[in-house]
């Protein structure tokens, strides 16, 4: 009988490689359906293990942390409200950093109104400055002045001008006015005297360079006296530029005398360093600051072009509250379009509003207390500080707050009036002393931020 059994098993063998081929064939679609695809071996796939992801994860990018500036205890910081224009100390830091490359005095610009007239707190202001970062002189100083018989800063004398100030009620034309809200007009002969002082505070005796600035639609003769020696005349002609006259030297004292003048108009002399910092005091009685936009555009940007300043600073408020004062948004609104104006006039410059300080008054019940619109009218500052984005400072805040006023009053010896509103000499040593501190703290807060952003 015939053995098939070897014929089994090479049949059996076929049909296994056969099966095992199929495995391997496409997926096939019949009439729009797809067939099954035959796989001997899944169950044995499933039984050997995949290869496993790498279960290690990727690293995460390193974010640097961003420098978030602080407040040194015991010390009122000023707070930058400045956006991407970096209009509030930003760029008064960086121009003293500068200093050695800008060619020029670091300037600042102090708008105020009785409460720093006569140079008191800038006095000390720009003294710790100029101690610091170098400098010397008075900076720009009216023609004519009500208080040059009591600022201690400067020996201020002149004779044969027409004085023309914003705050008179009658023959003041807008715009004639310069930076400082007034304007000069000289009758022949008239003559500025500015002479150096050092009995209050230093860096003051002598100054290396003095400019007179003024405009002219005439011809004009000048001649400047350097410490009662040395005579330097010259002569302009008409432009509706404005124009300025400078001398230089070791200065004590300059007299500024006009020897023929037409249609010409003046608004101050100076006495400056070359270098380092220069404060000039701008302060103007009973103003509230409202009236500076007032002061054309034109001039403001000649002056922008022949005096640039780093830092304007806006001090305002004694003239604006009222005991039962709650809303100023009026005034507010203006001081929005007074700083658009200056921003715009001097764009180099940062700003910073200060607030009004601690006033006094008498209560129904005979307590001396500080005035209720105070507080008011410095929350309308700091929001308005926040919305034209500038820097603010709280003078209320860093002079003690409640009542601060009427411990300046009472202090040995006193460092404030008996209006319980005005400080005296003493009192703005003493408040300039805290901006100064909070203007130091600011710009090594600003220089550890940059150092930090570089790393």
């Amino acid at each position: 009988m015939k053995n098939y059994l070897k014929h089994t098993l090479w049949f059996t063998i076929f049909v296994l490689i056969a099966l095992i081929g199929l495995s391997d064939l496409p997926p096939v679609t019949i009439d729009g359906y797809t067939l099954r695809r035959a796989d001997l071996l899944s169950d044995i796939r499933k039984a050997v293990p995949e290869e496993e992801p790498d279960s290690m994860p990727l690293p995460l990018p390193v974010v640097k942390p961003a420098f978030v500036d602080t407040c040194k205890a015991g010390i009122t910081c000023i707070e930058d409200y400045s956006d991407s224009t970096l209009r509030g100390m930003t760029l008064f830091y960086e121009a003293i950093n500068r200093m050695d490359t800008l060619g020029r005095p670091v300037r600042i610009a102090f708008f105020g109104d009785s409460f720093t007239e006569a140079d008191i707190f800038t006095a000390d202001l720009r003294e710790m400055l100029q101690q610091r970062f170098g400098g010397c002189g008075v900076g720009l100083v009216n023609i004519t002045s009500t208080t040059s018989g009591f600022r201690p800063t400067v020996r201020h004398a002149y004779h044969g001008w027409q004085t023309h100030a914003v705050t008179d009620s009658l023959d003041f034309e807008h715009e004639k006015q310069g930076i400082n809200g007034h304007y000069f007009i000289p009758s022949p002969g008239a003559y500025i005297d500015l002479t150096g002082q050092a009995k209050y505070v230093s860096l003051l005796d002598t100054c290396e360079q003095s400019t007179i600035y003024f405009y002219t639609e005439s011809d004009l003769s000048l001649t400047a006296r350097i410490n009662r020696t040395q005579e330097f005349e010259k002569t302009f002609v008409a432009s509706d530029k404005l124009q300025e006259m400078s001398v230089r030297g070791r200065i004590g004292k300059v007299r500024w005398r006009v020897n023929h003048a037409g249609r010409t108009i003046f608004f101050g002399a100076t006495m400056d360093g070359l270098r380092g910092i220069v404060v000039d005091n701008l302060s103007l009685r009973s103003s509230s600051g409202l009236s500076l936009r007032y002061i054309p555009e034109k001039t403001l940007k000649d002056f922008n072009e022949q005096r640039p300043y780093d830092l304007i600073i806006l001090q305002y408020g004694l003239n604006v509250i009222t005991p039962g004062g709650s809303n100023y948004s009026s005034y507010c609104k203006g001081m929005a379009l007074t700083i658009a104006h200056l921003k715009a006039c001097f764009p180099q410059a940062g700003m910073l509003l200060i607030s009004v300080g601690d006033r006094d008054y008498k209560s129904g019940a005979g307590e001396i207390r500080t005035m209720p619109g105070v507080k008011s009218l410095i929350r309308y500052q700091q929001n308005l500080a926040a919305g034209t984005h500038i820097a603010f400072w709280n003078l209320f805040e860093a002079m003690g707050g409640e009542g601060s006023m009427a411990k300046l009053v009472e202090a040995k010896p006193a460092m404030a009036n008996y209006d319980y509103t005005h400080i005296n000499f003493k009192g703005g040593n003493h408040l300039a002393g805290l901006l100064y501190e909070t203007l130091i703290y600011g710009k090594e807060q600003y220089d550890k931020r940059q150092a930090y952003e570089k790393e």
